[in-house]
């Protein structure tokens, strides 16, 4: 029963955070459910979508686990773009998404960032010093148990070979964008996000990148839910996927497939 009852609030939640009790209830557009690193990429996206005379899809942003969580849940959506292959098949073997829409098409990097008035370096390597810079300060990161990026982060320190050294000094964010928050307004000196996420703060520099054989290639896959209703779901997934599409993704850094 607390189980059904926790879903509900979840959706309840999620109905709120996009607007569907207010005039984006009535809104023609396909609601899309996307992975927080994504936000200035696809409203970029959506708003070259509806310059092509469609309405503007309404998008709710946040980590890729709270929104697989939410479409469990049963919150209204119609497309789902994850930061990570682990949480689009989640909801698959679930029978929660379309698996004949499913593509992988953005793909990205993870790098350790400093506020950008810091002149902290690191190179960042095999047993690289990262405890002993940090000290008794904290590493913003997203959280590393269910968030793509922190999952990814916690990969690339674990096979440098630092993780147990740093993993009692992670400040943990709901989000990537929160660990970018945290670094970028100076509450830790250091932080682990996508290298979309620190192209897209003034207030953060990169310190360095990590090696992409350091952990499990970034991939962003989209599909659409299993009870997509909107009439242009499926022709704003393929505009997503398209040439035209991955441009504008390229354009805020991202690599694509």
């Amino acid at each position: 029963m607390l189980n059904r009852i926790g879903r509900g609030c979840a959706a309840l939640a999620l109905l709120l955070a996009i607007g569907l009790s207010g005039p984006a209830a009535w809104a023609a557009g396909p609601t899309v459910l996307a992975a927080a690193s994504l936000r200035e990429s696809m409203n970029s996206a959506a708003d070259a979508w509806a310059a092509k005379g469609h309405d503007r899809p309404v998008i709710s942003f946040a980590g890729s686990s709270a929104l697989a969580r939410q479409i469990e849940a049963g919150a209204p959506a119609d497309i789902f773009v994850s930061a990570d292959e682990k949480w689009m098949d989640y909801l698959q073997t679930r029978k929660l998404i379309r698996t004949s829409t499913r593509r992988s098409f953005l793909a990205n990097d993870i790098v350790l960032i400093a506020p950008k008035s810091s002149a902290l370096k690191l190179t960042i390597k095999p047993g690289f010093p990262l405890a002993r810079t940090l000290g008794n300060r904290r590493l913003a990161m997203a959280d590393t148990n269910a968030v793509p990026a922190g999952r990814y982060g916690k990969e690339a320190l674990q096979k440098l070979g630092v993780w147990n050294s740093v993993s009692g000094k992670v400040a943990s964010a709901e989000n990537v964008r929160v660990a970018l928050a945290f670094v970028s307004r100076g509450e830790t000196p250091l932080g682990i996000v996508y290298a979309t996420d620190a192209k897209a703060d003034p207030g953060v520099r990169v310190v360095g990148t990590f090696p992409r054989s350091s952990h499990t290639p970034i991939s962003y896959p989209v599909a659409l839910t299993a009870k997509a209703a909107n009439r242009e779901a499926e022709a704003f997934r393929k505009f997503l996927i398209s040439s035209q599409g991955k441009a504008v993704f390229a354009r805020f850094g991202f690599r694509t497939n």
